[in-house]
């Protein structure tokens, strides 16, 4: 007679295939961070949506009824990409009144984002699809709206004009990046506190120098 023991009963196999089972939105996140993988290590000619379903583990078929394209699954990373740099630095920008905590904890966030484990940040900033208009259009709608934001902090807090304002945001947000993406190709003596303390030091040093608009210091 069989050992029965260790069979599984009916209600057992049931649970494990609930388990096993994911919803549509934990199948779709779990073909993202697959994707994600391969996109990263192949950049996005070389990689093959065969390669991103054996990284997920599950068959070509299942991706694509989520994904009709190589195309269309790395645009979704990007858009994921985006939004995340956007809102970290509106949270960052929203998280104090001081605008010297407001310089660091942006600066603090574009190398948070720059040194995500993920590395999202090498499908927005380095990606090697950028003759691609819907990529191109992502990124630069991406730095245009993290611009913005600190606009309208400059633009309330100075007597300067929009045009001015974003003039100055342009140049701190974009040397906040292209610091954090120099640190990052660096062979890592200098620790990221330290990093983001001098592009940190840096920026306000320049920021501050401008008056506010009730005539005081900005603070």
């Amino acid at each position: 007679m069989a050992d029965q023991g260790n069979a599984p009963t009916g209600r057992s196999q049931g649970q494990a295939a609930t388990r096993g089972r994911l919803s549509r939105t934990e199948r779709r996140s779990q073909l993202l961070d697959a994707a994600r993988e391969v996109f990263v290590v192949s950049g996005f000619h070389a990689a093959s949506m065969d390669a991103i379903a054996a990284r997920a583990g599950i068959s070509k078929p299942v991706l694509y009824q989520h994904f009709p394209g190589k195309l269309e699954l790395y645009l979704a990373l990007l858009d994921v990409g985006t939004e995340s740099l956007e809102q970290a630095v509106r949270d960052a920008l929203a998280s104090t009144t001081d605008n010297h905590e407001r310089v660091n904890a942006t600066i603090r966030a574009y190398f948070a984002f720059m040194s995500d484990p993920d590395s999202t940040f090498r499908l927005v900033f380095e990606s090697d699809l950028t003759g691609e208009p819907a990529v191109r259009e992502r990124v630069d709608a991406v730095m245009h709206a993290c611009t913005l934001a600190v606009t309208e902090v400059i633009a309330e807090d100075t007597q300067f004009d929009h045009e001015a304002a974003m003039l100055l945001a342009a140049g701190l947000t974009g040397s906040a990046q292209v610091a954090a993406r120099w640190w990052l190709t660096q062979d890592g003596s200098l620790p990221r506190g330290s990093a983001e303390q001098l592009i940190a030091s840096l920026a306000w040093r320049g920021i501050s120098g401008f008056p506010r608009a009730d005539g005081e210091a900005v603070d």
